[in-house]
């Protein structure tokens, strides 16, 4: 199942549950490995596979690029989406003396031309800045991203960890609208549903992603909410025969904008565990348990 974002200039299919690279781009794999987690993958329904160039020391972009290779027809079953905007230093980038944030014209243009080679693919079917750049010329910046869009080169744009505000300065100056904004979201990171991001979401037509969605596996350790949690994350999970990660992903889908969690496990049981989200419809009583739960100074917090 896939779910189809059509609005304006929009055809962008985006699996209901996306794997994302951004942990596993800190562990040695080989390509044989990352064909096998792809093909483990495909089979679940898990069609969308999250990047960035800066993953894996921007080394992760390459090696996926190098898995799908090894099976002939394979990245026409996947969707490609990754993320520039972020200048690390490394020692793939020697000429970069210091952190920084990009979001010229120039730079886009190149690090798009950089994640088509590293992936060996003619098109990516999304593309995202990073970070917000407090030095972004709006005009400027719109101007690129609907470039590579005319071009063919990318099905859609996108952002990540882009505020209310920054959204509506950027998409006032595009012609193709954006398609996500990927945020940090989990029962532990629930600013977005107070902050107005959500809401854009829904009124914009906007996906919202939700990276780190089971907060780095914390929501299952020994902190004080992941304790308020466990009950209720058990007992959800026994009615359903499902485990506590797949609820905390179905938590997410739940709500109307149509959340994406993007999952980083690349042990192959914890994928299956996880994709049972895709089928889980929690119900609003269920929903509710579990946001009271997760606020710690008023057990009985209305929304």
């Amino acid at each position: 199942m896939t779910l189809t974002l059509a609005k304006k200039s929009i055809n962008l299919k985006i699996s209901p549950l996306v794997w994302g690279a951004w942990r596993w781009g800190k562990a040695a794999q080989d390509a044989q490995a990352l064909n096998r987690l792809i093909q483990h993958c495909l089979q679940l329904g898990i069609s969308s596979f999250d990047h960035a160039d800066i993953y894996g020391g921007y080394t992760a972009e390459a090696a996926f690029g190098q898995a799908l290779a090894l099976s002939p027809g394979l990245r026409d079953q996947v969707q490609l989406l990754t993320k520039c905007g972020i200048r690390m230093v490394s020692p793939q980038r020697p000429q970069q003396l210091s952190k920084t944030f990009s979001s010229s014209a120039a730079y886009i243009a190149a690090s798009i031309a950089q994640s088509l080679r590293n992936f060996g693919t003619d098109r990516l079917d999304l593309w995202m800045l990073h970070r917000p750049d407090l030095l972004m010329d709006a005009q400027e910046t719109a101007s690129a991203l609907d470039s590579a869009v005319d071009a063919g080169l990318v099905r859609a744009v996108g952002v990540s960890n882009f505020s209310v505000s920054q959204v509506t300065l950027l998409q006032k100056f595009l012609r193709a609208p954006l398609a996500v904004n990927q945020i940090e979201l989990s029962l532990a990171k629930r600013d977005a549903f107070s902050d107005g991001v959500l809401d854009q979401c829904q009124t914009l037509g906007i996906r919202p992603m939700a990276w780190s969605p089971l907060d780095g596996g914390a929501l299952f350790g020994d902190s004080p909410l992941a304790q308020r949690l466990r009950p209720e994350l058990a007992r959800i999970a026994a009615a359903h025969a499902c485990t506590p990660d797949a609820v905390a992903l179905a938590w997410l889908m739940r709500h109307p904008a149509g959340i994406v969690p993007i999952m980083g496990s690349a042990q192959l049981p914890r994928i299956t565990d996880a994709a049972r989200a895709m089928h889980l419809q929690l119900s609003s009583e269920d929903w509710y348990a579990l946001w009271v739960g997760s606020h710690w100074r008023s057990p009985a917090l209305a929304p």
